[in-house]
């Protein structure tokens, strides 16, 4: 047994209240603390965070600013190890600086002699090739590596990475539960889900993607025609805050009037800061449309019908794993194909259930396998 705590520093896109990677985080460390104790050690840890003071009054953990170098450094020296993950954090689509950052972190913690562990990462696009041998340098050095999905492994192959070195798990968010506070009616994810108004609810998660907005226009479009057949809530669920609220927004404006008259009814969701918070909103839900991936994870994890909308491989990549298609792309969806989808998930709600199930079961019981191997590695060190 280990006696004495194992500082451990987690690495990711955390304190930026998006909610997917605040998904991620909680995930880590609800899975950290379950193996842990499993394995008989404490493992205490330390967040790199844009925001410490919210990441640290929301997780109750210990948290540092990720970037105050000379903090982060003071933190990484005095720990036992770092995580980096979960999420997309290796890419260099939405900034050239990403790639560089979150490997040099992990660089940081390898010259400070602190073993390092890749938390479920979906890795790309890397479209810069002098990234390549970068990541495959600091990878070979990792103590443990794992990716959400076989493009990602496939991906780390081409850079020269031993294929017998990468583990495929899912996205650590697929292990989420809701809480379980004394007092706190659990929600059956079984059971049909209706709003205050007897309305079945149908969760609506979108982003800007398109300049033209021309997916969100479809959207509109298909959810007024599903509601000209059953009149439907649409609860709108920004994932991250405020640019998802301004596009739940857009969207609003183009079919309140026309969903009011025709019987149904529409709201946002502005509240849900907490992952667990926004997973009991998407557990409400009974059905789902969604851009953002985490949206997507959280209704397979509650066994809530969805369907993806496709602008990013990583939607299309999760997709496959539950046996579902994408609808169509932000630049081919039509509004008749959002209305016929929506009312074949709802009008099949079981059987999309029963047939998933096992593959979906089968994801929430390896989601928690970084945890594991980490745990088991400073179990053996003790």
């Amino acid at each position: 047994m280990v006696a004495t705590a194992q500082k451990i520093i987690i690495s990711g896109y955390y304190g930026f209240r998006n909610s997917g990677d605040e998904a991620v985080l909680q995930s880590i460390l609800n899975a950290l603390q379950k193996q842990s104790q499993a394995a008989g050690i404490t493992i205490e840890p330390i967040v790199l965070s844009i925001d410490p003071e919210w990441t640290t009054a929301t997780y109750g953990v210990k948290s540092v600013h990720r970037m105050k170098l000379g903090e982060v450094r003071r933190a990484i020296s005095e720990s036992d190890g770092l995580i980096s993950g979960g999420g997309s954090l290796l890419q260099d689509v939405t900034s050239s600086k990403t790639v560089p950052y979150y490997l040099g972190i992990v660089k940081l913690a390898q010259w400070l002699g602190k073993p390092t562990f890749i938390y479920a990462q979906g890795i790309g696009p890397v479209n810069r090739k002098l990234f390549h041998p970068l990541i495959k340098s600091v990878f070979r050095k990792c103590a443990y590596v794992s990716v959400r999905d076989e493009k990602s492994r496939l991906l780390l192959q081409s850079m020269g990475l031993d294929e017998s070195k990468i583990e495929v798990v899912p996205d650590p968010v697929m292990g989420l539960e809701l809480p379980g506070a004394p007092g706190t009616l659990a929600l059956d994810p079984q059971s049909p889900n209706h709003s205050a108004s007897g309305l079945k609810t149908v969760g609506v998660s979108v982003r800007y993607w398109e300049e033209s907005r021309r997916e969100l226009d479809a959207i509109a479009e298909g959810l007024v025609q599903a509601c000209g057949t059953t009149p439907l809530h649409l609860r709108f669920l920004p994932f991250h805050h405020p640019l998802d609220n301004e596009a739940s927004r857009y969207v609003m404006q183009k079919l309140e009037k026309k969903i009011a008259a025709l019987g149904g009814a529409v709201s946002l969701c502005e509240d849900a800061l907490h992952p667990q918070q926004m997973l009991r909103e998407v557990a409400e839900c009974g059905a789902l449309i969604g851009m953002r991936l985490h949206s997507l994870i959280y209704a397979a994890g509650r066994r809530v019908p969805l369907m993806g909308i496709s602008y990013d491989p990583k939607i299309d990549h999760f997709l496959e794993r539950i046996r579902c298609t994408p609808v169509g792309s932000t630049q081919t969806l039509e509004g008749n194909m959002v209305a016929a989808e929506i009312l074949h998930l709802l009008q099949e709600e079981e059987a999309w259930k029963r047939e998933r199930e096992p593959l979906i079961a089968a994801l929430v019981e390896a989601a928690e396998a970084p945890a594991r191997q980490i745990t088991e590695y400073f179990r053996r060190k003790g």
